[in-house]
């Protein structure tokens, strides 16, 4: 027997160990436990193809209620514990480092406390990476090295059932070992500072403090989650584009932005939403649409007001398979759409937001307190959704149309009172963990109008919508 199967044999015997111990003895890790689930059920929506590898008594699994749930685990006392207590769920006994068929075609794939507990993690990572599909999200937590002596102590003492010997990887370990087997990082933060059931004491460490510097330093479960790194599309794969234009009082850009929009995908589609303008934007759409027959155009008027409710009507009114936002404005230049289209047919990103704060700007195309508020905004995101973005508030931004419809599925979590849609759409593809990418454009100034933006009136808006955000997704 060489040194893998000796080990995982003595694995083996201690998890099965661990399973007959739970029936009368739950140890000092039920709240532990019980905060990972509450965690989880936060990143994974509810009626999902979910897959748990080193699934234990199955509780993490059924917590996130999925639609078709299986579970893997190598202890036959474990696998038989958690078919009783959950029977809805598939559990198999099978060794991580050689996954069954069964799962394939998960929306999620879980390894919640597994790594920390593999011979080897590399092996068991390209196992998972074989068997997702492209567009899964891959979630694992393990334990901080900053808690190596506590758990050792305490699984000696039969406190934990926790397995001596562990591996204690880093951050950078597993983010490493995730990039050698074809996987990419979206996002990772630290979770449990506290992990004892105390009123008052529980959340404050673990819903807040355990998110801020230094405290964080402390936290007993690192987070991850990542995805597969894409394969580019075939040029047989060209999807058709949606432009959404949202527009008031632009009647003097409407000329300008048919003789520069460029082809895209196999065909560009052009929405105009027209928001109730003083001078004649509607009648000028009308006739430069009957100009450009070679384009397929829509115009719609615009029922309510504000930039975002124009953008969901175009949005619920495209045909494309590829939605964008160009402001009437023609601040960003139609000549760059091509350029934001690009990163979702590579399948480098699933969300493009356009930044204007990279490249020297065009005289006066951003005021002063306009720039403040991006920046404070910017780092505000950057910090709730734990991935960068340097400018939430640019008009240009670009996604699959089956994410968006997905996003709109989900807007009541977040309020429904975004004046530009901005933040909307960055919340719902941080929520859905899309992977965002910035864009740097060449910001212009207007040739023709003013803007439409009331900084002060709609910045305090923007400010309630972040408040509500941090404890949607930084302290749930």
């Amino acid at each position: 027997m060489n040194a893998a199967r000796e080990y995982q044999a003595r694995r083996i015997a201690y998890w099965d160990a661990a399973a007959r111990k739970v029936d009368s003895w739950n140890g000092l890790g039920g709240y532990y436990h019980r905060r990972l689930e509450e965690v989880y059920r936060s990143l994974v929506p509810s009626g999902q193809r979910v897959t748990e590898i080193g699934c234990g008594l199955g509780d993490l699994l059924a917590a996130v209620e999925p639609e078709f749930g299986v579970g893997v685990d190598f202890s036959g006392e474990m696998v038989s514990r958690a078919s009783e207590r959950h029977p809805y769920l598939r559990i198999f006994q099978g060794d991580a480092h050689h996954l069954p068929f069964i799962c394939t075609g998960s929306d999620f794939i879980l390894l919640s406390d597994l790594i920390n507990d593999l011979w080897d993690v590399q092996g068991v990572l390209q196992q998972v990476r074989k068997r997702a599909n492209p567009n899964a999200k891959i979630i694992l937590n393990f334990y901080s090295r900053m808690w190596e002596l506590p758990l050792t102590f305490a699984a000696r003492l039969g406190l934990s059932a926790s397995a001596p010997g562990k591996n204690w990887l880093t951050l950078e370990d597993v983010s490493n070992l995730l990039n050698l087997t074809g996987f990419e990082v979206i996002r990772s933060w630290t979770e449990i500072m506290w992990p004892f059931s105390t009123p008052l004491i529980g959340d404050l460490c673990n819903k807040y403090l355990v998110r801020m510097w230094p405290f964080n330093m402390g936290a007993l479960t690192h987070l991850v989650v990542a995805r597969p790194l894409p394969r580019r599309h075939s040029s047989f794969e060209q999807p058709k584009v949606s432009v959404i234009v949202p527009a008031r009082n632009e009647a003097g850009n409407i000329a300008n932005l048919f003789s520069r929009m460029p082809d895209m995908g196999l065909q560009t589609e052009l929405v105009f939403v027209e928001g109730h303008s003083e001078d004649d934007t509607y009648g000028t759409i009308e006739r430069n649409i009957a100009r450009h027959p070679q384009y397929s155009c829509q115009l719609l008027p615009q029922t309510g007001s504000g930039k975002g409710d124009a953008v969901r009507l175009g949005f619920s009114n495209a045909s494309g398979d590829i939605l964008i936002i160009l402001d009437g404005d023609l601040t960003v230049a139609p000549e760059d759409l091509p350029r934001f289209v690009a990163p979702l047919l590579s399948g480098a990103a699933q969300f493009v937001n356009g930044v204007r704060l990279v490249y020297p700007m065009e005289g006066e195309a951003m005021r002063t307190w306009n720039m403040v508020g991006n920046k404070f905004f910017s780092m505000i995101f950057s910090w709730l959704i734990g991935q960068f973005i340097k400018d939430t508030l640019c008009g240009t931004k670009v996604l699959w149309k089956r994410d968006y419809l997905r996003i709109a599925a989900n807007r009541t979590y977040f309020g429904d009172f975004d004046p530009f849609g901005d933040f909307d759409l960055l919340l719902g593809a941080a929520k859905l963990n899309l992977r965002i990418l910035d864009l740097p454009v060449r910001y212009r100034k207007r040739t023709y109008g003013t803007t439409n933006i009331q900084r002060w009136k709609h910045g305090l808006l923007l400010l309630r919508m972040a408040l509500l955000a941090a404890r949607k997704i930084k302290f749930v």
